[in-house]
């Protein structure tokens, strides 16, 4: 895999690590890491052989050192060989976060043989939480394909409205929450796009908007989570795709699970085949159209080892750097993903994100809920303020940034 080294202008800060006491990162590795790893075994049936290498994996993460990558034929292997030189015998806490957190979800692949040939090759371990993630919120998708599809027969007016709204959309997908519904209808669409302000830290929502407003863009997502958040997700890309604002849209989805509820490409087709099964009208026209986007090739949807590496962003591979500099704009979704834009590093919160993502090579808007201890682009103010009524603000998820930057790396 060949990288650039393309690097914020600014000196990099330390990494995340579990060793912190106190932190979120500590409690996520060893506890919430060592939860994930014992539901795998509670949610599939594998072989008691599995079961107890999910087991010992758990039992090791508190206070015990990163074990080796058995070669088990996946595709990546021999990068994550390299990858795991520099940490060989370190204890999981001591090691930086994004890398124990990626190697903890490639652990979990190769204990449960998803790459091996033979009866488990290809088993995804957290397809019943992806598939329940669906199944619970089919009140709020069908709400939500219905408002897509009445937005998109209105006139270009009120196309604005709906456009932000579905950004909004996109931020607190996660949430499976309709508190924004009525900021697609006219009568009540002020006071409760101000009511999801009130939460959005930064909100460069109205920017990107004006961006978009000449249409024929090509436009890139880097995508998170599957479930009501991918809905969310395609719903936006339908409405843009629809509407005339984009002319292509990328989906850069995982290769492999990852992260519980990442998406890959399997997740979107099964997705827009829930859709169809749902047998509800609406539904079924919004999944109609976005299988007939993919089929024309307006939707294309695309993986990449990258995403699933514990690379920062600015270690890109030098094609697929290539490949999104072809875009208009590229929208990152989600927490990890935007970890992975600042490298997972104790960044000041006032830190200017420009100054960190400027090895971008197109314009990036984050769409991302607050759950780890890494944020920028924060005034002074509203850090002291949140500090002082919400203790948790960094991690519950209960706060947002709308983050635009256009300030491209010039060589």
């Amino acid at each position: 895999m060949v990288t650039t080294s393309y690097t914020p202008k600014l000196p990099l800060p330390p990494p995340l690590v579990g060793s912190e006491v106190g932190s979120f990162t500590e409690f996520t590795v060893t506890q919430r890491m060592p939860k994930i790893a014992r539901q795998v075994t509670v949610e599939n049936h594998f072989p008691s052989g599995v079961n107890t290498n999910l087991e010992k994996l758990a039992s090791i993460l508190p206070s015990g050192t990163i074990p080796p990558l058995l070669n088990d034929t996946g595709a990546d292997f021999s990068a994550w060989d390299r990858y795991l030189e520099q940490y060989e015998q370190q204890r999981w806490v001591d090691v930086p976060w994004f890398f124990a957190e990626t190697y903890f979800y490639r652990l979990i692949l190769n204990i449960t043989h998803y790459f091996r040939p033979g009866e488990w090759q290809g088993v995804d371990p957290f397809a019943l939480q992806k598939r329940q993630g669906l199944e619970t919120s089919i009140e709020s998708i069908i709400a939500l394909c219905s408002q897509v599809n009445k937005s998109l027969d209105t006139d270009d007016d009120s196309h604005q409205t709906a456009l932000i709204a579905l950004v909004y959309f996109a931020l607190w997908g996660n949430r499976v929450d309709l508190s924004l519904w009525s900021a697609l209808e006219t009568d009540r669409s002020r006071f409760d796009i101000q009511t999801q302000q009130a939460h959005i830290l930064v909100d460069d929502a109205s920017i990107v908007i004006e961006l978009l407003s000449s249409g024929n863009k090509r436009i890139d997502f880097v995508v998170d989570n599957a479930g009501f958040e991918l809905i969310c997700d395609l719903c936006l890309v339908d409405f843009l795709l629809g509407s005339g604002v984009a002319n292509q849209i990328k989906l850069h989805l995982k290769p492999h699970p990852t992260f519980v509820s990442d998406a890959m490409i399997k997740d979107v087709h099964e997705t827009t085949e829930f859709l169809v099964a749902s047998q509800n009208q609406e539904a079924i026209v919004v999944a109609r159209r976005l299988q007939e986007y993919i089929a024309s090739g307006q939707l294309v949807l695309c993986e990449d080892f990258f995403w699933t590496s514990p690379l920062a962003f600015w270690e890109i591979p030098e094609a697929l750097k290539s490949e999104l500099s072809a875009a208009s704009l590229l929208i990152v979704k989600g927490d990890a993903n935007y970890r992975r834009l600042l490298g997972d590093r104790h960044w000041n919160f006032t830190t200017n994100i420009a100054d960190i993502v400027c090895y971008l090579p197109t314009p990036m808007l984050a769409l991302r809920t607050l759950k780890s201890e890494v944020v920028v682009g924060i005034k002074p103010d509203v850090v002291e303020k949140l500090a002082k009524s919400d203790s948790s603000w960094l991690t519950n998820g209960q706060w947002g940034v709308v983050q635009f930057v256009d300030k491209l790396f010039v060589l």
